[in-house]
């Protein structure tokens, strides 16, 4: 099929890519496995640096990546979000002398970092949730944001802006490109954020429920069941909210907030080692599972490559057939009027 059409962005000449589309680092998911099969369906996979327990792991799951692609990835690297000491460090060299040229990175600033990965030839992708932050990603020289709405998984910050808003808010603040995140799921998504300045879209929900991804398929078929209402806001009083899906352990994360309780009382519940149980298990009331409101946009587990095609050719069909008709119908009842 034809990637021509609506689908060349600032995004797709500066990483190298075929389509304007990114999934997104997602801890215990983002592999070489599922970052390869979007590679090679023409999108920019992105394994994530922290998924890998030691220096030697990560150096090998990112030499297994290439070896799966030849197409560019990306690894994400969250930085100053977790209790465990991480020597940064470390970590940054094991990713440059892999010769990572795409670095996703998310959490606190990578403004310390940002002279070692430009000596490095490394674009640099910065996830934020606020005009404000973004603009500050900017000035440090960052090459990319990707800016989180509040329908996203994972963490959307404090201020609960919609990407209806947030996305054209930060365009026209920023010179340099854009990606639409959170609520994104099909070529409509895509074509939304182009219309509202974006230079592509960062999903990661809907790559959880793909072939490749490496969870339980019992856990992909929860979310194409769910509806849009089926997530919940944990951590809020924490101010360190996270949109997870809805189950026993999200009930009962916000019944012990509401009560006052400390963090310390809810972290058995939201450990990482339940959230691995139930992404291998299936039990979705097993550990927090992390998916955000476009799980209600969801309708079916097809491959990477499949997905990314599906997207882009419902993008054409809505940019060349419906978006173009109503121009047309828009032009002619003005000429009728007049």
């Amino acid at each position: 099929m034809s990637w021509e059409l609506g689908v060349k962005t600032r995004l797709t000449e500066l990483l190298g890519i075929e389509t304007p589309i990114i999934c997104g680092g997602m801890m215990r998911v983002g592999t070489a496995d599922l970052a390869a099969a979007v590679s090679n369906a023409g999108a920019l996979g992105v394994m994530t640096a922290l998924s890998q327990p030691t220096l030697e792991g990560l150096e090998a799951e990112i030499a297994r990546c290439a070896s799966l692609t030849d197409k560019p990835f990306a690894v994400n690297l969250t930085v100053g979000v977790v209790a465990t000491q991480i020597d940064y460090d470390d970590i940054l060299d094991v990713i440059i002398n892999s010769g990572v040229k795409i670095l996703e990175t998310a959490g606190r600033s990578p403004e310390p970092f940002m002279d070692r990965l430009k000596a490095a030839g490394i674009k640099v992708i910065h996830k934020c949730v606020t005009v404000r932050h973004a603009l500050s990603a900017e000035r440090i020289g960052v090459d990319v944001v990707s800016i989180d709405g509040f329908e996203c998984a994972g963490h959307p910050g404090e201020h609960d802006v919609g990407g209806l808003v947030l996305f054209p808010a930060t365009t026209q603040a920023l010179k340099i490109p854009v990606v639409a995140s959170g609520g994104i799921a099909d070529g409509r998504g895509l074509v939304a954020a182009l219309a509202l300045g974006c230079d592509g879209i960062n999903m990661g929900s809907r790559f959880l429920v793909s072939q490749e991804a490496p969870i339980h398929h019992a856990i992909k078929e929860k979310f194409v069941e769910m509806d849009e209402n089926q997530t919940r806001l944990i951590f809020r009083s924490y101010r360190n909210t996270a949109r997870v899906y809805r189950n026993s352990i999200a009930d009962q994360v916000v019944d012990i907030e509401s009560r006052g309780g400390e963090f310390a009382e809810v972290h058995s519940l939201v450990s990482g080692s339940n959230q691995d149980k139930a992404w291998k298990t299936g039990d979705i009331n097993a550990g927090m599972v992390t998916v955000g409101m476009c799980g209600g946009l969801i309708n079916d587990i097809p491959t990477c490559r499949e997905l990314v095609q599906t997207i882009v050719s419902d993008a054409e069909q809505i940019i060349t057939n419906r978006l173009a008709g109503a121009v047309v119908h828009a032009e002619i009842g003005q000429t009728t009027a007049a």
